[in-house]
């Protein structure tokens, strides 16, 4: 399709280089009299062969044709073929015009019965064209291609009943009904790209600020907590530093020492009831869940992380498997764990170089009966002493990091009855790995 637009193009703009009064009297090339109308004929003869080629040929298992290379490669190749064959066939109809068929013998204005004959013949190849479409018709651009071959007819059919003389009402008419024709794919094409991007733009922007959404109340969430346990953390560290000054005065005041350890214990089991919360809220939740598939969730946070991944140039490959047992869990806390360990994923190759930032995420059946979510990076990895403490609360290899995600993630899982554990870390990346029992057919 391609091909033929390329071939109209080029005929389209050789014929006014050739028309008489266009750019010269007698046009800047050719004869003046038949030029013209042998680029017209041109023009509209290879067009309806672009598009029975194409009709007949897409739904073909494999090209016929099969150029090694890139899609720019095989673009450039046709396109030279293109021209190859619109020089040929322009030079024919300019220096050789003389061995073809006269469409004008003593003016430039009247036409013999060949311009006729011929609007006729073109008017039955595009019908030909058209049928041949409708019977195969499969997609949007075959409905517009049929709207634009029934747009060219009437073209023909004004040219052979009416449009024997140049310049007159029937030759505008006709005129007229060619400047339709050549539009109407384009402005189609035009509007449906613009309501397409429309619509994916609106699709981001909402994937984006359901994404905000949830990172908002996850950030909020983590904040509370922290600010909560801050307090009582906070005075227990006064405290015992305090109650060491005084054990290592002279003398010893033990009377204010036992009043420490008291605040001391009060403190500390105020923070152990902000955690029991926490724990509770997740605990609670358990009305909300429901059979859920990893992989669709999976799916979902990517989709929600795509904009974060685009802007870090992270390559994301996933081997996520369908047709296996569910698991019985609340989907929304569910995405909360897997878009944590991919946000920090992303934080940890921030550092790498943009070629060697890759994303794996994969699911698996083990056992079949423990559906497992494998999260692998190539980022900076986590120092081998610091293995251990990656789940413990307040701890962070992040500069600005809380350290309570992946210990909210790890409480969320094993609510599920499930695990979730570092796998491995090295120079090389980090691997984390959720494992959920499959609900029981």
């Amino acid at each position: 399709m391609a091909s033929a637009y390329l071939c109209s193009a080029s005929f389209a703009f050789l014929q006014t280089l050739t028309f008489p009064g266009a750019y010269a009297p007698s046009g800047l090339i050719g004869d003046g009299f038949n030029s013209p109308a042998w680029f017209f004929v041109l023009w509209h003869a290879t067009f309806p062969l672009g598009i029975l080629a194409y009709t007949l040929l897409k739904d073909g298992p494999e090209p016929v044709l099969k150029v090694g290379g890139s899609a720019a490669t095989m673009i450039v190749l046709t396109v030279l073929g293109v021209l190859i064959v619109v020089s040929g066939l322009a030079w024919l109809a300019t220096a050789g015009v003389g061995s073809l068929p006269a469409f004008y013998t003593d003016s430039v204005i009247r036409q013999t019965n060949l311009g006729n004959q011929v609007n006729v013949g073109l008017l039955l190849w595009y019908s030909i064209a058209l049928v041949v479409l409708l019977a195969r018709t499969r997609t949007i651009l075959d409905v517009w291609l049929i709207v634009i071959l029934v747009a060219w007819m009437p073209n023909f059919l004004v040219a052979a009943l009416a449009s024997s003389v140049r310049f007159s009402l029937g030759w505008y008419a006709a005129r007229g009904f060619a400047l339709i024709a050549s539009f109407l794919l384009l402005s189609v094409l035009l509007t449906e790209m613009t309501v397409l991007y429309s619509r994916l733009a609106n699709a981001f922007s909402l994937l984006r600020r359901e994404r905000a959404n949830r990172l908002m109340s996850v950030d909020a969430a983590t904040a509370a907590i922290a600010h909560e346990v801050r307090a009582p953390l906070g005075a227990i560290t006064l405290n015992a530093s305090t109650a060491l000054a005084l054990l290592r005065s002279k003398p010893t005041e033990l009377e204010e020492v036992d009043v420490i350890l008291k605040d001391i214990e009060r403190d500390t089991l105020r923070a152990s009831a902000v955690i029991s919360g926490v724990r509770a809220l997740f605990k609670e939740a358990t009305d909300n869940r429901t059979a859920a598939n990893l992989s669709d969730c999976a799916r979902q946070v990517l989709n929600l992380a795509e904009a974060e991944l685009l802007a870090n140039q992270v390559t994301v490959t996933t081997e996520l498997l369908d047709n296996y047992g569910q698991v019985h869990t609340d989907p929304a806390q569910l995405q909360q764990v897997v878009l944590n360990l991919v946000r920090n994923a992303i934080d940890a190759m921030v550092s790498v170089t943009p070629d060697n930032r890759r994303l794996a995420v994969a699911t698996e059946i083990r056992r079949g009966s423990t559906a497992v979510l494998t999260i692998q990076d190539t980022g900076v990895g986590i120092a081998e002493e610091d293995h251990d403490r990656v789940f413990d609360a307040f701890f962070t290899t992040k500069t600005s990091g809380m350290g309570l995600g992946l210990a909210i993630s790890r409480t969320i899982v094993e609510s599920h009855g499930g695990a979730l554990r570092l796998v491995g870390s090295g120079p090389a990346g980090s691997t984390f790995e959720v494992t959920l029992p499959i609900n029981p057919r």
